[in-house]
């Protein structure tokens, strides 16, 4: 331990030390609104923060290293090759770290042509020289040999930062059997992986040590070589030089010109304005916090919020009634849930809080409340809104929902917590149950309804204008429209599912048996291990992409040996995966449906980056399309009892039309407009050709190639989704563009916007940050492109539907039809006898004037009495 009547030296290693923060804390959970990873400063912090309490240090330095051009690299130029390319989540993050250290007051010390090791070296024996008590932290076992009585290394545990293997000269002999002095002995000898040093071949850390034992010293092993008998002395005799060099590259130096004195390493407090500045840029609440508690700042005591809730009070209806009433501005709405049925109910205004268990009386109480016009915010409205609907209390006026507002906010990393969102936006900690406690009681319902009306408005602070637009116009009633279609649900047949289920396992059956035929013998056609054997050991085909368990066998590398060697053996393969598949999504339908015989799914709205919605419980969304099973599937999907049919409407080629919308282009623009075949037309201008003559394989590459320039595809990707040479590929791109030139600017000039602004925007304003734009790293800025040529056209997309769907879902109140499903660009609606007319027309009217584009919005409308029937 370190003498508390001496000064003492802390010195880090600072690229070390960040990055194994980096890689022990998860990458996507430490993401600020521009997009910057945080994880390995949030890390590096923590740890330094732990250090300074527990070490108690009066003096302390960072040191970083500067680049690879070092002395050492100088002299042995494959010094450290062969490393693994920095993740790119990773660049950006060191410069970020330094600014902290420095608003922090921390000295941070680099110095060309050396590494951060040589000035760990420099200040640890300037320091103990000094009569300081010196420690260093550093994840580099070169730091070993700077151990003395009066140097002690803090070295990281496999557990990653948050624990140190403390090491002192008894602990370095216990743990290697050498002196420290002597553990760069063992070093070169072994050889050091990871600076790309070979030691002598067979020789381990035992070897090394009992040679260090047996000589005394590593110039006397050398010297001692011929007298080492067996395959390592031979060894060692042959790379004496390897042994030599390695020693002379992992001494640090310890008297390089360091231009500080060790007085001005004494640790002060921190500049609190430039550590709160440059926190709040880093979402760093928690640690702010902890800096200025630590370090000589005004710190909030833990565990307290920066402004303290009002003391709830529990109230009676008839009370609660006469509260709601005087309320003033926007009223914050929690309901706990037992089984999808309200069990307590919470309100707060922004100085005062009310609660109260649910009852009967309560619901009577809070109809009328509800229905009117009174702003309300929730957090995570949707599965209360339901709970209430079902107690006979519908809630109008939703005026926020702060997860909603906090996904529009940061679609790419939305906060999953009203816990979260407190954090990140307020800045305080949501009351927590005491986990010592058999019943853990954390924020009651009216103390998360204050929290919930804080954190909303706080994030509604941070929208832009458009943003704010795409939460109130956008997001809020399509919420309500999915909390009623989630209630409703959709009638599905046991009956169908089943004998479809049944017909799928006989086939999958019939297929496996046709492949163990065509191999000889049977195999788990769902084992990877068993399928290399058989691929590419027993039946010697090409090999795919190697991964870390051998070679890949995922659908798309089968597909593609499948088109290369024409296996047989593969066809049935891919066939019983889609069988089996396909019997595995009938299965979870046929369990989903509930007692009342109908499915309820539920929507996620802020499952994507782009606005799209999905579904969950079970996911409607994967139900294949356009093939034999899909109609089968669809079939089971029926029109309930009551009503008189389904109606399906879906928009045709929207993103195309979105497309010739954002670019302009006349040619496009044109076609839409004069309601020809998008693609024959397009067909015609690219081949050269009059509209009669394009074929239907013309057809079908325009089309592919069309929606393919969308999702930024290649004619590498378009050579081989057609089968066609890639030379006929670039070919049919460039004849594209020389008939729809405007497509091509608009394409590129997105990208440039995007990687100008930082994000992308729909036509109604939605935002998705996009900072891989602008990564160094080939591959993830290549893959940001893509998706940000797509983002504003699918984004667009997306939105149209919701304003489709929330529109025909308002028009169709005072109706008994009602919305059921909303599944990529179709709504299904299940229409009441006698109102076929009136809904058709809503549904016509709401779908195509979702959006005022250049073009046309086209709906085709389909009825039956099942979801196949009704396809159009």
């Amino acid at each position: 331990m370190t003498d508390p009547t001496k000064p003492t030296l802390l010195i880090v290693d600072g690229h070390s030390l960040a990055f194994r923060a980096f890689f022990a804390l998860p990458v996507d959970s430490f993401v600020n609104a521009e997009g910057q990873h945080t994880n390995g400063i949030h890390g590096f912090l923590s740890m330094f923060l732990g250090l300074l309490r527990d070490q108690a240090p009066t003096h302390v330095a960072v040191a970083f290293d500067v680049s690879d051009n070092t002395f050492r690299k100088q002299e042995y130029p494959e010094y450290k090759e062969g490393r693994n390319e920095t993740p790119s989540e990773f660049k950006g993050q060191i410069p970020l770290l330094k600014q902290a250290l420095e608003a922090m007051n921390v000295t941070v010390l680099e110095k060309d042509g050396f590494e951060a090791d040589d000035i760990l070296a420099t200040l640890a024996r300037r320091g103990s020289e000094a009569g300081y008590d010196v420690l260093v932290c550093s994840g580099d076992r070169d730091a070993i040999q700077l151990v003395n009585d009066r140097v002690t290394l803090l070295y990281p545990s496999v557990q990653g930062v948050s624990k140190l293997k403390r090491y002192d000269p008894d602990a370095v002999m216990e743990r290697y059997g050498v002196p420290p002095h002597q553990y760069p002995d063992i070093a070169a000898l072994v050889g050091e992986k990871a600076d790309n040093l070979p030691g002598v071949p067979k020789v381990g850390e035992k070897t090394a040590v009992k040679w260090l034992a047996q000589f005394g010293s590593l110039d006397e092993v050398l010297a001692g070589a011929e007298s080492i008998k067996g395959v390592v002395g031979q060894n060692l005799r042959d790379h004496l030089d390897d042994v030599r060099r390695n020693r002379k590259l992992n001494r640090l130096l310890d008297d390089i010109d360091v231009p500080v004195e060790l007085d001005d390493l004494e640790l002060g407090t921190a500049d609190e304005k430039a550590v709160r500045d440059l926190f709040s840029q880093l979402e760093f609440r928690t640690l702010l916090k902890r800096v200025l508690d630590q370090m000589g700042g005004v710190g909030e005591e833990p565990g307290e919020s920066a402004v303290q809730a009002p003391a709830p009070q529990t109230i009676t209806p008839a009370e609660l009634a006469g509260w709601l009433g005087a309320a003033e501005g926007t009223v914050g709405v929690t309901v706990l849930i037992h089984d999808g049925w309200p069990t307590d109910i919470g309100f707060a205004t922004t100085s005062a809080i009310v609660e109260a268990g649910w009852t009967d009386d309560m619901a009577a109480a809070l109809r009328d409340w509800f229905a009117s016009d009174a702003p309300k915010a929730f957090c995570d409205a949707k599965p209360q809104i339901k709970a209430l609907a079902r107690a006979g209390v519908r809630v109008e006026a939703l005026a926020s929902d702060a997860l909603i507002a906090g996904w529009v906010a940061r679609p790419a990393f939305p906060d999953k917590t009203l816990a979260h969102l407190v954090d990140r936006y307020l800045g305080e900690k949501l009351p927590e149950g005491d986990p010592d406690q058999l019943i853990a009681t954390g924020a009651s319902a009216g103390e998360l309804s204050w929290y919930t009306l804080r954190a909303a408005d706080a994030v509604f602070d941070t929208l832009p204008e458009t943003a704010r637009a795409v939460l109130v116009d956008i997001e809020l009633p399509t919420l309500v429209a999915l909390a009623d279609m989630e209630l409703a649900g959709v009638t599905v047949s046991h009956e169908k599912l089943s004998a479809l289920s049944q017909s799928l396992g006989e086939k999958a059956a019939q297929i496996a048996g046709e492949a163990y035929a065509e191999i000889g013998h049977e195999v788990n056609l769902g084992s990877p291990k068993q399928l290399q054997q058989v691929l590419f050991e027993e039946l010697e085909l090409p090999r795919t992409r190697k991964t870390k368990t051998g070679y890949t066998t995922d659908a798309a590398a089968l597909s593609d040996l499948q088109q290369k060697t024409g296996h047989p053996f593969l066809g049935q393969l891919l066939a019983h995966r889609e069988a089996t598949k396909l019997k595995q999504i009938v299965d979870g339908l046929d369990l989903a449906i509930a007692s009342d015989g109908r499915v309820h799914t539920t929507y996620l709205q802020t499952g994507s980056q782009t606005g799209r919605l999905s579904s969950t419980d079970p996911n409607l969304q994967n139900i294949p399309v356009r093939t034999e099973e899909s109609r089968h599937i669809r079939a089971a999907f029926e029109v309930g009892d009551g009503f008189e049919t389904l109606l399906t409407a879906d928009y045709s080629q929207i993103e195309m039309r979105i497309m010739a919308h954002l670019s302009g282009d006349a040619g496009l623009v044109e076609a839409f407009n004069a309601g020809e075949d998008l693609h024959r037309y397009v067909g015609a201008q690219v081949f050269g050709v009059d509209a009669a003559e394009v074929t239907s394989e013309m057809r079908s590459k325009v089309k592919a190639m069309s929606y393919g320039l969308v999702y930024g595809l290649s004619a590498f990707g378009l050579a081989k989704q057609l089968g066609i040479e890639q030379k006929e590929a670039k070919q049919l791109m460039l004849g594209y563009f020389e008939r729809f030139g405007a497509v091509r600017d608009y394409l590129r000039a997105s990208v440039e916007r995007a990687r100008e602004d930082g994000y992308t925007e729909t036509i109604f304003g939605r935002r998705r940050p996009f900072p891989d734009l602008t990564s160094p790293n080939r591959v993830l800025r290549e893959n940001a492109e893509r998706a940000a040529l797509n983002a504003p056209i699918q984004g667009s997309a997306a939105d149209i539907m919701k304003i489709a769907l929330f529109r025909i879902h308002q028009d169709l109140r005072g109706l008994e039809s009602r919305l059921l499903l909303q599944i990529h660009d179709e709504v299904v609606v299940e229409v009441a006898p006698g109102e076929w007319d009136e809904v058709e027309q809503i549904v016509r009217a709401r779908m195509a004037g979702a959006a005022e584009l250049s073009v046309p919005l086209s709906v085709q409308v389909g009825h039956g009495s099942d979801w196949n029937a009704a396809a159009h």
